[in-house]
């Protein structure tokens, strides 16, 4: 691996950190709005992102409230989704498609995450599934149109 993308990859992992931690309150548990979620449609300009994200769901993971559990089930829904949009990006033309995919593939893997909360909490998998469904679509949707915006001005694929 290259010092660019190693570099670039921690400087993804810390900003998905900061940004994380900075709405705390809101990032975790049955009702979320990870706002650095968006860092997730980063691979479709570049899949090199990928390890970045990772990095960044991890440590931030660390600090959550039930760290056990979020750096399995976490871990896992981010590194599941970002797995399936690489695979499939390579027969969807367009980053606003795949960005698009993105948040579909993110908003349905979210019953990992009500798996968890069901689990540790026995908080109701449907209902549960529900509102970490609509919190992880409203921050990708939302996301879309930001991250076009910043690929603009930033060139994504070339930064790493």
């Amino acid at each position: 691996m290259k010092i660019k993308t190693i570099a670039t990859s921690g400087i993804i992992a810390a900003l998905y950190v900061a940004v994380s931690l900075l709405i705390a309150p809101f990032a975790f548990g049955a009702v979320q709005f990870r706002i650095a979620e968006m860092f997730n449609h980063l691979v479709v300009f570049n899949k090199k992102f990928f390890f970045g994200i990772v990095l960044g769901v991890i440590i931030t993971n660390m600090f959550s409230p039930m760290a056990a559990y979020d750096l399995i089930f976490g871990v896992a829904h981010t590194v599941i989704s970002l797995l399936i949009t690489i695979f499939a990006a390579k027969f969807i033309k367009g980053q606003v498609k795949q960005m698009v995919f993105n948040t579909i593939v993110f908003t349905f893997m979210t019953f990992i995450i009500a798996f968890e909360l069901n689990l540790a909490f026995d908080l109701p998998f449907f209902y549960t599934w529900l509102t970490v469904a609509v919190g992880e679509f409203v921050v990708l949707a939302v996301g879309i149109p930001l991250m076009s915006a910043l690929n603009k001005r930033l060139n994504f694929k070339s930064l790493i």
